[in-house]
This record gives C-alpha cells, structure tokens and sequence, in this order.
C-alpha cells in the first residue's frame, strides 16, 4: 500500500512538472490576433529592406489570424474611414517625410486606441520633420558610432509580457544611439563602449522601450538594420510579444500597464 502511495504521488509529482512545461511553452506560442485589424506600412531607406521586413511580418500575423493591409506608401494614414478600424500600425519607414494630413491621421488614431510598433529606422527614424511624431514613438535615432559594431543588449525588465525570461544577449549590427522620452518605460538598454565617439563612454541608451500615446500602446525596438537580426531567438520573441502587447490597446486582455494611473 504504502509503495502504491509513493508511485501515485511521484506519477501525480511528474504530470504536474510535465502540464506546468506544456503550459509555458504553449503560452509562448499563444498570438492570437483574431478580429484584429492590423496595417502595415513600408517604405523609405532601401538597405533597411522594409519590403521583406513588411511581408515577413505579415506572414506571421496572418497565420496568427489577423487580418492585414500593406501599404507602400503614409498616405493611407490620412484615411479617417479606414484608420478608425486600425488596431494595430506595424510602421518599417526610414527617412521621409510626412505630410500635415498623414501625421493628423495617424496621430487621431493612435489617440483613439490603435498601436503602434516597429523596430530600428523604421519607426526610430521615420518622419525627421514631424516633433508630433517623435513625440508619439518616444525617442529619435541621432547616430550609430563606429556601424557596425559588436555589442551587448542587457534586459532590465525580466517580468513585464514583452521581456520576460529573456537573457542578456549580444549582436553584431548599429549599435543606436538615442535621444528619447523620460517617460518611456525602458525594457532593455545598451552601454556604449566610447571607442568611435569617447565623449559617449559608458552612455547607457535605451533599446526597447514602451509608451502610451492617448488611448494607443507604442512598442518600439532599436535593433533590426538587417532581416538576419530577427533570426536571433531573444530579438524573434520581442518582436512577436511587443506586436502583440501594442496590438491590445482597444482589447486589453493582458496586463493593462500603466493604467489608470500614468508612472514610470
């Protein structure tokens, strides 16, 4: 009797270690983007390859059940009838210009509870003449010392949805340096070593950060110059949790960060 006990409590012990695997692995696999309306938008710097970027993105999330919009150019943004039914902006522009109607329009819909995420030059340094728009992301690229660099990314947030269980990582790529929000929550940073540019050593600088705009979340992520960056497991899995935590403004069916109240 008592070695039929101590089988049933191991067997019991191991169903529950094995059920506890399964749920966390398949919670990471969890991005259902049912009844969502996501648009993406592309264009501008070439060598940042926003094509590939846009419909590499796209696959993934018409498999996860959204529906997609590609456009290749910002003047969607100014369609009011189009924007209002926007969950989420996935934006991959580098260096253009935008129009007084366009930013209007982009800025009515992420007040009003669409996100918006992107990495690196496509939402870092889209829109040069627009303050309203840095103002919406939260940080502006200035420069990358020295190109292409080796460098460590280092997560401070271990416990929020985008950056949890995430390791320190590091990555071969421009190593950017920004002028940024105080009022971003910052998930991960970068230190600068000074060897390009000595009067920025020891700089820490963020990487990947958070926000709110009005009603809308803003997800944004430094790294991303060249399509291999996000074959690095740690960058793949921020760019699926970061779309998605954006994508949830209007639903809000995981963690409500800083609401009701506004803190860092």
């Amino acid at each position: 009797m008592c070695d039929y006990l101590n089988k049933k409590t191991i067997n019991i012990f191991f169903y529950l270690i094995l059920t506890t695997i399964q749920f966390s692995f398949g919670q990471e696999k969890i991005f259902d983007f049912k009844n969502k309306n996501v648009l993406i938008v592309y264009g501008g710097y070439p060598p940042h390859q926003p094509e590939k970027f846009a419909k590499k993105v796209e696959k993934w999330l018409v498999k996860n059940n959204a529906k997609v919009i590609l456009s290749e150019s910002t003047k969607i943004y100014s369609n009011k009838k189009l924007m209002d039914d926007i969950d989420l902006i996935v934006q991959s522009v580098t260096m253009i210009n935008i129009n007084r109607d366009e930013i209007k329009g982009l800025v009515r819909a992420i007040n009003n509870g669409a996100g918006l995420a992107g990495f690196h030059g496509g939402l870092g340094d889209s829109f040069r003449n627009s303050a309203e728009y840095q103002y919406i992301v939260g940080g502006q690229f200035v420069s990358h010392p020295g190109g292409q660099v080796l460098y460590n990314v280092n997560i401070i947030d271990k416990e929020d949805y985008i950056t949890k269980n995430i390791d320190n990582f590091s990555l071969k790529s421009e190593q950017y340096y920004m002028h940024v929000d105080p009022n971003i929550k910052v998930l991960a940073t970068t230190k600068f070593s000074g060897k390009n540019d000595p009067w920025i050593k020891n700089a820490i600088i963020p990487v990947i950060w958070k926000k709110f705009y009005g009603k809308g979340r803003v997800f944004y992520c430094s790294l991303g110059h060249s399509m291999d960056v996000f074959d690095i497991i740690e960058v793949k899995k921020i760019l699926k949790r970061g779309l998605f935590w954006a994508s949830e403004s209007k639903f809000k069916t995981i963690e409500n960060w800083l609401t009701p109240v506004y803190k860092n």
